[in-house]
């Protein structure tokens, strides 16, 4: 506010009911609420020891986060080492001994690695995951070492990580991909390839499937509801037509049967007993 005022706006003007106090010292216009607008709301007022950190900087760096924590509008500051924390409505602060945030968008947010560290003591194992497998996934924002790294010793909720990190993969490009690669493994499959390409006999390529046990020729696609767009439709229909004609199994899953997974699973293991019948184990 102070700063509107010494670049000549009226104090009054600030004062007016068009004008929301997103934070003390801010002014925004009114109805303007959302995330975004409160994390650079709350980026004016932080100190210089003072970074976004936790599921607040995951969600910066675009990882998955569950519903709720989406939709509880809290946002995490942390502090480096002695200074005064941040206490503002909306804020959950924190205190770090050290740090090494970096910049984003002209914002001191945690590196990548920590911030999959700080989101152990906030989310469960699976999420955790799949922020996990998003921060090594396709824009390669760290490495696992990186990850395994960023584990400090003795620091609370250590195991729920070290548990977490056996399990990041480098391939799940969403966080479903990343909870039906778990659910399949705790179900008895051996844990299967990620983001596989699929080539006929020829070596022309036939499509990419989600995960795959290529030496069975068996396929899991989770189907979002993209898939339910014409040209996606259409599309995934002439895939599976290739993968058909090439002796592939494909198995699709849909968010529907995240509730009730026992029928999807049903159906892989008939595609795995039914591969033990024939006897047809493929050299891809």
């Amino acid at each position: 506010m102070r700063d509107a005022v010494d670049a000549g706006i009226n104090a009054e003007r600030l004062r007016r009911r068009d004008l929301a106090i997103p934070v003390h010292g801010v002014r925004d216009r009114a109805g303007r609420r959302g995330f975004s607008e409160f994390i650079a709301a709350v980026a004016l007022v932080m100190a210089p020891d003072q970074f976004f950190s936790h599921t607040t900087a995951a969600r910066l760096w675009g990882a998955p986060l569950p519903r709720t924590v989406q939709d509880s509008g809290e946002v995490h500051v942390s502090t480096i080492g002695d200074g005064v924390r941040m206490r503002r409505p909306g804020v959950v602060s924190h205190r770090i001994a050290a740090s090494m945030p970096v910049e984003l968008d002209g914002r001191s947010i945690a590196n990548p690695a920590d911030t999959w560290f700080q989101c152990a003591g906030l989310l469960g194992v699976g999420a955790l995951v799949a922020v996990g497998d998003h921060v090594v996934g396709r824009n390669q924002l760290a490495t696992i070492d990186d990850l395994r790294a960023a584990v400090a010793p003795g620091a609370r909720h250590v195991v729920r990580a070290r548990t977490a990190l056996e399990l990041v993969r480098i391939g799940s490009e969403s966080a479903m991909e990343t909870w039906w690669r778990l659910a399949v493994v705790e179900a008895g499959f051996d844990e299967p390839e990620l983001n596989v390409d699929v080539q006929d006999g020829a070596g022309c390529f036939l499509g990419r499937v989600d995960m795959a046990w290529p030496e069975h020729r068996i396929a899991l696609e989770y189907d979002g509801d993209h898939h339910r767009e014409r040209d996606v439709f259409q599309h995934d229909q002439q895939r599976d037509n290739g993968f058909v004609v090439n002796d592939w199994i494909v198995v699709h899953a849909t968010a529907a049967d995240r509730a009730r997974p026992a029928v999807l699973f049903q159906r892989l293991r008939q595609a795995f007993a039914h591969r033990l019948v024939t006897g047809r184990r493929f050299v891809i």
